[in-house]
């Protein structure tokens, strides 16, 4: 029995060896790879639900920062850091571009501005030409951080009222949530938003804008250039604007691109 003990021995140990070498393998596979998106926060509900499931698929956590698409814009520049971008315009994911920042991109869906006003209308608001009123008091996104704001500016200019309603304007705020608060709090008679976000808050209604004075914008997401993850993030973008993840948009009252009628 003893000179079989030092093959047994060996054996024993090149067991535990084999099973220790198979464990790490097996704990390195199931590793997750993490990936950080700039988000507009107008597309939190169904990028928080498509990030869940992007995970489930492929083993990929998806980590978020929601702010307002300039913002996030500015935050890229100084850091450097990110693996895709998705602001609530093309205007922003344009300029991103320019400054070297994007590589691969694709569109999702649309952006549709309204006038929002508290439960009630209490101000009785039923058109754009309504918020020129002077007893009208306003609150609106920030033009220089926010693309919901930005885009009110620019359909109050494209109507030529202006100045008449930025006189009504009595608080600007950084994204498009806060001013959706504001409303359903009623601390304000009216403001611009997406209608695809406040449609479902039961302390807001919402007056649409004709198509001809409106100004409706498109969703994109592009992977950042300086992403160390980049098929990851290309796969993560593509499964975006897949099948299934516009079904989670429209799942969260969005209409998806390409859409002739919003053309």
């Amino acid at each position: 029995m003893r000179k079989f003990m030092p093959i047994i021995a060996a054996f024993i140990i090149t067991l535990l060896l084999t099973g220790i070498g198979v464990v790490g393998c097996t704990q390195e596979s199931q590793e997750t790879e993490s990936i950080m998106v700039y988000c507009g926060a107008g597309m939190r509900k169904p990028m928080d639900e498509i990030g869940e499931v992007f995970q489930q698929k492929y083993v990929t956590e998806v980590e978020y920062n929601y702010a307002g698409s300039n913002a996030l814009l500015s935050q890229m520049e100084i850091t450097q850091r990110g693996d895709a971008y998705m602001p609530g315009a093309t205007l922003y994911i344009e300029k991103a571009d320019e400054k070297g920042f994007i590589d691969y991109q694709q569109l999702i869906a649309y952006h549709m501005p309204v006038i929002t006003v508290p439960k009630g209308n209490p101000a009785n608001i039923t058109c754009l030409e309504d918020l020129a009123r002077p007893d009208v008091k306003l609150i609106w996104g920030d033009p220089d951080v926010a693309a919901i704001g930005k885009t009110g500016v620019k359909i109050l200019e494209k109507n030529e009222i202006y100045d008449e309603v930025w006189a009504n304007v009595v608080a600007t705020l950084p994204t498009m949530n806060e001013v959706m608060l504001q409303i359903a709090m009623g601390q304000a008679d009216a403001s611009i938003n997406w209608w695809d976000t406040v449609k479902s808050v039961p302390e807001i209604e919402c007056v649409q804008i004709p198509k001809e004075q409106n100004s409706i914008k498109i969703i994109p997401i592009g992977v950042t250039t300086f992403s160390k993850h980049q098929e990851t993030a290309k796969t993560f973008v593509d499964f975006c604007a897949s099948s299934e993840g516009k079904a989670i948009f429209e799942k969260h009252g969005f209409i998806t691109y390409p859409n002739p009628d919003y053309e």
